[in-house]
């Protein structure tokens, strides 16, 4: 069985140092060949991102520039269509076989919100499911009352706690992974920067210069 592959989704408007520390906690804490960030193009459950999709693209290659565990790919960018988790794993399936592990990192808010997501339970035949939990925070479990019935009983049906069970098969688990509190979000900085305060140390340089020489936010 390969290594596992994560698959880190978003706007990423902009890419910041939240997005680039738990990406990378997560691939070293589970044993992952790679992590791979996709940036979606249109976004099915948000507002259009304020920037365009081409120079979103632009500031996470930036971002991940260096970094030999992580890659960029740029299927969802290019769609003029709204992009949904389940059919962009279903490519990647297409792509890399049904043997290839795949893991979907995911925070815990964006969890407890799966069942509203466009065919949410497919996303188990597809992919492991890698629950990203800040310290300190309310987790799932204890949320866990709070799901939806079917959510809830595929958390306690596929839940484990050992990062080798997404080795030995190529989807279908859910696994919670403590990462770095780090409250950054891409709104402070589009915000800080709106306001004319600098928002260095909460995003790679390479990002900034390229936010400021673009005049965006």
């Amino acid at each position: 069985m390969p290594l596992p592959i994560g698959i880190l989704g978003g706007t990423f408007d902009p890419l910041h140092y939240g997005h680039l520390r738990l990406a990378q906690e997560l691939a070293q804490g589970l044993g992952l060949r790679e992590a791979r960030f996709i940036p979606a193009g249109l976004p099915p459950h948000r507002a259009q991102p304020l920037a365009s999709p081409q120079q979103r693209l632009e500031m996470t290659r930036l971002g991940l520039a260096g970094n030999p565990l992580f890659s960029l790919d740029e299927r969802e960018i290019i769609k003029q269509t709204p992009c949904y988790t389940v059919e962009t794993l279903l490519d990647l399936r297409r792509e890399l076989g049904t043997l290839q592990p795949l893991c979907l990192f995911m925070g815990a808010d964006a969890f407890l919100g799966l069942a509203t997501w466009h065919r949410w339970r497919e996303l188990f035949d597809l992919a492991h499911i890698v629950l990203a939990q800040r310290p300190g925070v309310a987790g799932i479990a204890r949320a866990a009352a709070t799901l939806p019935a079917e959510l809830r009983e595929a958390l306690n049906r596929r839940l484990v706690h050992e990062p080798e069970a997404l080795h030995d098969k190529p989807a279908g688990a859910i696994i919670i992974q403590l990462v770095t509190a780090l409250d950054i979000s891409a709104s402070q900085i589009r915000q800080e920067l709106a306001a004319g305060y600098s928002p260095r140390y909460l995003l790679p340089d390479a990002v900034l210069d390229y936010i400021q020489t673009n005049g965006l936010y």
